[in-house]
This record gives structure tokens, sequence and C-alpha cells, in this order.
């Protein structure tokens, strides 16, 4: 039988760059193409102002809106300023808020995109300008469409924004972030999470599943969501330009199969987003990328 997943791709929606930015463009592309014919990849749909300000200071957003924020602002976003990169960055989060629905559905959505967990709630940081994973939180909790919401961030940098948005979620029991990172990585001051795990640099497959397995896994068995969001960096894997951790492709299709066979076993639905990744190899980012749909394809049908 066909199975019933589909996933949201920004990848038609550009933004200028200057030449030689260390934006990883290529990537949305590359990672709609490597899983074309799999499952239906739609165009991601436009994330609304007001489901923005969920997680975002309204002021602040009106003058990103505008193109009112100055030159440091630009610099710890990482991006230039322009209409497009601001369309483009509700266009990702509005991919995964479309996932959030089809993870309801079916048991499993999928962004090809997204997972912008350095945004705050009148900063932006490292690529994110707005934080989807606390906008379908707070999404989710307010329309009763969950009680209880896991974030497990599996990038290489810390969640800081999303710890930073949601404490007030996490303080009531409502939200658990779990963060599994580079403890002497990027972002230098991290913020607190539910659960916080700092590994040292060089981490390879073997300390990393086990840290996964015995104690991210467990924890959230003892909070026990009933939904749960993905952030499947691919910046862990060795050779990363901003990681400095050293997992195999075959790891991280492990570390996605662990978290995914969990939710899958739990009766948890599951939303997945790319977050970070920035290889020196191309090709390897894309298929790392590539790589959560893949495994999400065969576990959850």
């Amino acid at each position: 039988m066909p199975h019933p997943f589909r996933a949201y791709s920004p990848a038609d929606f550009g933004f200028p760059l200057p030449e030689g930015h260390r934006f990883p463009y290529y990537k949305y592309a590359g990672v709609r193409d490597r899983l074309a014919g799999l499952l239906p990849i739609l165009d991601t749909p436009q994330l609304t102002w007001a489901d923005a300000t969920l997680a975002h200071d309204p002021l602040w957003l009106r003058r990103w809106r505008r193109g009112e924020v100055d030159a440091r602002e630009q610099r710890e976003f990482g991006l230039p300023w322009s209409p497009e990169v601001v369309t483009r960055a509700l266009r990702a989060a509005g991919g995964s808020l479309a996932a959030l629905h089809d993870a309801l559905a079916v048991g499993w959505g999928a962004n090809l995109a997204g997972g912008t967990h350095h945004a705050f709630l009148d900063r932006a940081a490292g690529f994110c300008l707005v934080n989807d994973a606390a906008i379908l939180t707070r999404v989710a909790l307010r329309d009763g469409l969950a009680q209880r919401v896991a974030v497990i961030d599996l990038d290489v940098h810390q969640g800081d924004g999303t710890a930073s948005l949601l404490t007030p979620e996490m303080a009531s029991g409502r939200a658990f972030t779990l963060s599994i990172h580079g403890a002497r990585n990027y972002p230098f001051r991290k913020e607190t999470s539910s659960l916080d795990i700092g590994l040292g640099d060089g981490v390879g497959n073997a300390e990393y599943l086990r840290t996964l397995r015995a104690e991210a896994l467990p924890a959230l068995d003892a909070f026990r969501p009933d939904l749960l969001l993905y952030l499947a960096g691919a910046d862990v894997l060795a050779g990363d330009r901003f990681g400095r951790f050293a997992l195999t492709l075959d790891g991280v299709h492990e570390r996605n199969r662990a978290v995914l066979a969990w939710a899958r076993d739990a009766g948890v639905p599951v939303v997945t987003m790319m977050a970070g990744g920035y290889n020196r190899d191309h090709a390897l980012t894309v298929e790392a990328h590539a790589s959560v749909v893949l495994d999400a394809l065969d576990i959850m049908s």
C-alpha cells in the first residue's frame, strides 16, 4: 500500500547572497532532489506574522519586516537583510507548521528546512530569524493539539533560543527541551534546557549513541510527551565546518532510527526538521539531511 507521508521544501524560494557566503544554500534543493519520487514534496506555506508573534516580539518583527535593522543585527543573524530573506524565513517555519498537522494526522510530518533554534524573542542569530520549534509548541498547546510537547535537538549547537523562549512552558510541565550539543561550541553562552548534554570535541558514533540511549531517550520516557519535535542536525558529522563532532553517516542513521523508533513505539507523533549542516563535502551534507526522511519512511510506515 502507498504510504500517507509527504514533506515540505522551501527550495524554490530564494534570497540574495554575496558571492562566497558560507550559508549552505545548495542543500535545500539537494535534499529535495535526493528524495524526489519517494514521497510527495510540496512547497512550504508561509507562516503568518500573527503566528510568528507566538514566539517573538511584534515590534521587533515589524522592524525586520520593514528592513529597519542595523549592521550589528544582520551580522548576528549571519545573513544580509532583504525582503526575500524574511519571506524565506517565514516559508521555512511555515513548512514546520504544515508538518505538525501532518504528524498529528498520520504520525510523522517532515520539513526539509527549519530547526531554527537560535532565534530569540527579539534577536536573530545563527541564520535563524523565527523559532519554528517554539512556535509549533505554542500552537499545539494553544489549540489543544497536544498537552505535553518535547523538543529533542540533536544539532551540534545548543538550542539556546528554544530553551529561552519555552522557559514558561518548561516551568509549567507542558514542554520539555532536550539538547545534545558540543560543550565548547557555539553558542558560547548557553541557555538552560530541561536537559542539556554537552559533549566534548571529537565525539564519535559510540559515545554519542550511548549518550542518546542512556540519557536522552529515558528522559523522554519520563516526560511522556504526546508530541515530539525532532531537530535532526547534520552538523554532527565529521568534516562539518562549524561542528566538532566526528559521527559517520551510519552513526547519523542510527541516531535517527533510535529517535524515530522511540516515537513509533511510544505512539507519539513526530515532526522532523533539518537544522544545521555545513560539511566540507556537500554531497555528504545532503545525504545526512535526507537520511532522517529515509529512516522515517522505513520506521514510520
